[in-house]
């Protein structure tokens, strides 16, 4: 356990001073802040600096993972940490939606963390390091943002989006404009992302009009595949509907997974109201007529929206 003024119950503090530092020509550098002491408890100085910051959790992984540090840091691999960053990452959003600030850096940093703890798996590889890290991306955003670092001005978010476009193809030549797109995103992001990078190019409707009238012809196609009883046909249907729906969320510039989230959130919340009123007559939902069920339905609609 770290903590403010608490030493690592770690004895082989000497080792990990002397670690060699990684070679040159795996583009790695020494482990910063190899002072144990200075790791536990930073000076005014350090505090109030954005890069000692950093360095001092770098510092503080590596001594985490080298000889006499925590056995489980020890053993993580980068597949056993993969759960984690997903993790973290929700933790993140919902940190975001509950609106507080020191949850939201709290969670904030957790998620940092997982980020340099899987740089510093790569380190003690001679791959990268966390510095690789942040200097390729703080490159890329420079590479990326001309009419800001080269002076080309723009006034507009949609022409600044289009300079970034563009150079990222000129860097990924040959790679399909809809590559960038993760496969694990959720269904929903991921649908919405592929259709939004396709619009960049010219690949969609000119108005709101053309995904409203699409929702409708696939609602057909789907009550067809549901008469023909083809499962494979109402599963594809099924989820052409559902991609037609993102794309009018797309058009409308709301967030489909924020939409459906919220939305099951306030059913969540009506379906739990009916079950404490009927809890407090000794009854439960299994039990209780469905005519009554939306009777009870409605009024707590009636109380959450008032």
């Amino acid at each position: 356990m770290l903590g403010r003024g608490r030493r690592f119950g770690f004895t082989e503090a000497a080792e990990f001073a002397s670690l060699p530092p990684m070679p040159r020509e795996a583009s790695t550098r020494p482990v910063p802040w190899r002072d144990e002491a200075r790791l536990i408890e930073p000076t005014p100085g350090d505090r109030d600096s954005f890069g000692l910051a950093f360095e001092r959790l770098v510092g503080v992984m590596a001594r985490l993972r080298a000889p006499g540090g925590c056995p489980w840091d020890r053993e993580q691999t980068l597949a056993s940490l993969k759960p984690y960053l997903v993790e973290e990452a929700y933790e993140v959003l919902e940190a975001i939606d509950l609106g507080g600030a020191d949850e939201h850096r709290e969670e904030l940093g957790d998620l940092l963390l997982q980020v340099v703890f899987q740089a510093e798996l790569r380190r003690e590889e001679g791959a990268f390091d966390a510095a690789d890290v942040a200097h390729g991306i703080a490159d890329k955003l420079v590479r990326r943002h001309p009419h800001v670092f080269e002076h080309q001005g723009v006034e507009e978010a949609s022409e600044a989006l289009k300079h970034w476009e563009q150079r990222k193809a000129e860097e990924k030549k040959g790679r399909s404009v809809l590559g960038g797109v993760p496969r694990n995103l959720p269904a929903l992001l991921r649908a919405q992302r592929v259709g939004e990078k396709a619009s960049q190019v010219g690949f969609d409707w000119p108005g709101l009009d053309g995904p409203i009238d699409k929702i409708r012809e696939e609602l057909a196609e789907l009550q067809e595949a549901i008469a023909s009883k083809d499962q494979s046909a109402v599963e594809a249907e099924l989820g052409d509907l559902l991609f037609s729906v993102v794309n009018v969320a797309r058009f409308l510039q709301v967030g489909a997974e924020d939409a459906l989230r919220n939305t099951t959130d306030r059913f969540m919340a009506r379906f739990q109201r009916v079950e404490a009123q009927l809890a407090k007559a000794g009854k439960s939902v299994a039990d209780t007529p469905l005519e009554s069920l939306e009777r009870m339905w409605q009024d707590a609609k009636r109380a959450s929206s008032g």
